[in-house]
C-alpha cells in the first residue's frame, strides 16, 4: 500500500502543540525528529544498547504524518476526533486536512516559535519489514552455541551444537549483537550444573535461555517492558522450558521494593545483565544484595567510551571484586564476584 507522507519543518518548542493541533484533526500517529539529547531521568530505565549519536541541537524539528494514497481511500482518509454522528461531517479530505493544517500552524504563531511552517510532501510504501528481517537473520554460532530463529532449521554443520531458538518479536535480544554475545561466552565459561540464575534487563530472554540450557537449575528475570515478559516466556517455550523454570518479573529492581523482594536476597549463583552503562553503574550498588557470597555478575551493553565509568563504579563497591573486562569490537563486559 503506497502512502503520502507530509513533514513539517519547525522548532522543538512547537512540537507539543502541533502534535496537539493535528491530534484535533483527526490524525492519529505522527513521527518527531529532532536532536534532543535524552535526558539522565529518561534514560535510567532504558534496557537497550545503545543510545544513537545525534548531532548539536539546533533547535529545528520535523514533525510528519501519513495518508494513504489508495485511490479508493486517498479522498477521505482521516477521521475529525471521534467516531462521527449523525449529520457530522465524518472525514477530512486531503485538500481539506491540508488547508486545516496550514491555518492551525499560523494560528500557533501567535503562541511559539513555530519554525518555517514548511510542509513537504513525499510518497513511501508498506514494506514486509517483518519479511525482509527474517531473511537477514540466519543462525549463527557463539562459540560452541547455535542461536537459530524459530523459522530456519539448525544447519547439519552445526547439529553437533547447544541450540538456543529465538522469536525476538517486539523484545530485545537476537543475540547477534556484540553485547550479547559478550555475554553468552561468559555464560559459558561460569554456569555450574544447578546454578541459580538472575537475568536483569531479560529482553527476549536469551541470556537466561542460556544459562538454563547450559546447565543452571533456575532462572528468574526482571524488565520494565511487557512485551519482554511476554517475549522471554514465549522463547522459554520454544526451548522446552516452562515458566517454573524461568520466572520472570515486571518491573525495576533499582527502585520498586515489590521487585527487589520478589527477585530475593542472597539467592544467586550468577547475575548477567546486558543493559546500558548508566544503568549499570546504578545496579552496582543493589546487585551484590540478591547474589550469594562468591557469585557472578557478568554485565555487558557498555560502549567502550563507558568502561572507565562501569569499571570506577563496581571498584567502588567493596562486596566485588572485577575478575576480567572482555572487548568485542566497540563493545565491553564486566565480570565481577561478590566478595566471600
Amino acid at each position: 500500500m503506497k502512502w503520502i507522507k507530509y513533514t513539517i519543518e519547525t522548532t522543538t518548542e512547537a512540537i507539543d502543540l502541533i502534535s496537539d493541533m493535528l491530534n484535533d484533526l483527526g490524525v492519529q500517529g505522527i513521527e518527531i525528529e529532532d536532536n534532543v539529547p535524552l535526558t539522565e531521568q529518561e534514560t535510567k530505565g532504558m534496557f537497550i544498547d545503545i543510545l544513537p549519536e545525534l548531532p548539536p541541537d539546533d533547535g529545528t524539528a520535523r514533525v510528519s504524518f501519513y495518508l494513504s494514497a489508495d485511490p479508493e481511500t486517498k479522498d477521505a482518509v482521516f477521521q475529525c476526533g471521534d467516531a462521527p454522528r449523525k449529520n457530522e461531517e465524518p472525514e477530512l479530505a486531503e485538500e481539506e486536512l491540508l488547508k486545516a493544517v496550514r491555518e492551525g500552524l499560523e494560528e500557533l504563531r501567535a503562541f511559539c516559535e513555530v519554525g518555517s511552517g514548511v510542509i513537504t510532501r513525499s510518497e513511501t510504501e508498506d514494506k514486509d519489514w517483518m519479511t525482509a528481517w527474517m531473511e537477514n537473520f540466519k543462525p549463527f554460532t557463539v562459540g560452541d552455541i547455535l542461536i537459530r530463529p524459530t523459522w530456519e532449521e539448525v544447519p547439519e554443520e552445526h547439529a553437533d551444537k547447544l541450540c538456543i531458538t529465538i522469536e525476538p518479536g517486539t523484545a530485545f535480544g537476537t543475540g547477534s549483537h556484540e553485547t550479547t554475545q559478550l555475554c553468552i561466552r561468559q555464560l559459558a565459561k561460569y554456569i555450574r550444573p544447578g546454578m541459580e540464575i538472575l537475568d536483569v534487563g531479560c529482553g527476549s530472554g536469551i541470556l537466561g535461555i542460556t544459562a538454563l540450557k547450559l546447565g543452571a537449575a533456575h532462572a528468574v528475570g526482571t524488565d520494565l517492558d511487557e512485551a519482554a515478559i511476554t517475549g522471554t516466556l514465549e522463547n522459554a517455550g520454544f526451548n522446552g522450558l516452562s515458566e517454573k523454570d524461568f520466572h520472570v518479573i515486571l518491573g525495576n529492581i533499582l527502585s520498586e521494593e515489590a521487585v527487589q523482594e520478589e527477585v530475593g536476597m542472597e539467592r544467586y549463583d550468577l547475575a548477567v545483565s546486558n543493559i546500558l552503562a548508566p544503568v549499570i553503574v546504578l545496579l552496582s550498588a543493589e546487585i551484590a544484595r540478591h547474589l550469594k557470597p562468591g557469585a557472578i555478575w557478568i554485565s555487558s551493553g557498555i560502549v567502550a567510551e563507558k568502561e572507565e565509568d562501569v569499571v570506577a563504579a563496581i571498584h567502588a563497591r567493596p562486596e566485588l571484586e572485577i575478575l576480567e573486562i572482555c572487548h568485542q569490537g566497540e563493545w565491553v563486559s564486566v565480570t565481577a564476584r561478590k566478595r566471600n
